[in-house]
């Protein structure tokens, strides 16, 4: 990428930039480009400048997610407290940039008096993830809430789609493609702010009661499958505290990985693939992955 064609952007780009630095598990190689936009029109900027054959990553919080020791080819594109306005539209309305935390919108839509949202507080990412991957916890779901998105494809054209264009389910989203979230307009109802911060906070307590909040983790590594818990099939075929390396099936929830210091992206790879196997042989159900895995196998 030439210096000169980004010099008019105010964003900030890096180069070989660590991906362990941007990832909840605090793991993964470097990203060959990492740029980070002041705003949607920065963005657009820069996306217009890229090369067509440039391979494109965009990132949240970096929460359900593991990057490979290798690293990212390509470049970048880090949304998280750069795309962060929020507004309220209207009486049942709010829009939101996809690099606003899940749990800051959950927060503003109960002081706000909006509800719907609250289950978002215990997502820990952006709600750029939330809507690719349709996150939900506490019996919500994002797509549930969406009324409109507004999207961008690699030559930095801004496009509006309604909810209807997309097909979405249980941690599945599809709709148009070569395209990426920059922002989306939620539908919500009318509540009463006191109780709504009141809930927030008790889905807090939940949240920190029952998941490994204190220790580097990317989420729930499986999906449920139908009618059972990954969770319970992991804790019933004995896993929790298996380790590899320095990953480890967490005490406090079987359904999430944790760095407990040193960990590597391939030790925490392999123990997702050992669990995968586990349940397998013991409980015959093929376990699928809610994380994500991306970027190169480190052969060094």
């Amino acid at each position: 990428m030439a210096a000169q064609a980004i010099q008019p952007l105010r964003g900030r780009l890096l180069h070989n930039e660590p991906m362990a630095r941007h990832t909840t598990w605090r793991v993964g190689g470097t990203a060959d480009n990492y740029y980070q936009p002041a705003d949607v029109t920065d963005l657009a900027g820069f996306l217009a400048q890229l090369p067509q054959d440039e391979p494109l990553f965009w990132l949240g919080l970096g929460s359900n997610l593991l990057v490979r020791d290798g690293g990212i080819r390509g470049t970048v594109i880090a949304t998280s407290g750069m795309l962060n306005e929020m507004v309220r539209t209207d009486e049942n309305h709010v829009q939101v940039e996809s690099g606003v935390s899940c749990a800051k919108v959950a927060r503003f839509c109960a002081r706000e008096g909006l509800a719907g949202a609250e289950f978002l507080c215990g997502i820990p990412g952006t709600m750029g993830g939330a809507l690719a991957m349709n996150a939900g916890c506490f019996g919500g779901e994002t797509w549930r809430l969406v009324e409109s998105v507004e999207m961008m494809d690699r030559e930095g054209r801004r496009k509006s789609h309604s909810a209807a264009e997309f097909d979405f389910g249980y941690r599945h989203v599809s709709g148009p493609s070569g395209e990426w979230f920059v922002s989306v307009t939620l539908r919500l109802q009318k509540g009463d702010a006191q109780g709504l911060l009141e809930a927030n906070k008790k889905l807090l307590e939940k949240r920190g009661a029952t998941q490994p909040t204190q220790q580097p983790n990317a989420g729930s590594v499986f999906r449920n499958p139908e009618g059972d818990y990954a969770a319970r099939l992991i804790e019933s075929a004995g896993l929790k505290g298996l380790r590899i390396g320095n990953a480890e099936v967490s005490h406090k929830h079987a359904n999430f990985i944790v760095n407990i210091g040193g960990a590597s992206a391939s030790d925490i790879e392999a123990l997702i693939e050992k669990v995968r196997f586990e349940v397998k042989r013991q409980h015959g159900i093929e376990l699928q992955r809610e994380v994500h895995i991306v970027g190169e196998v480190d052969h060094g």
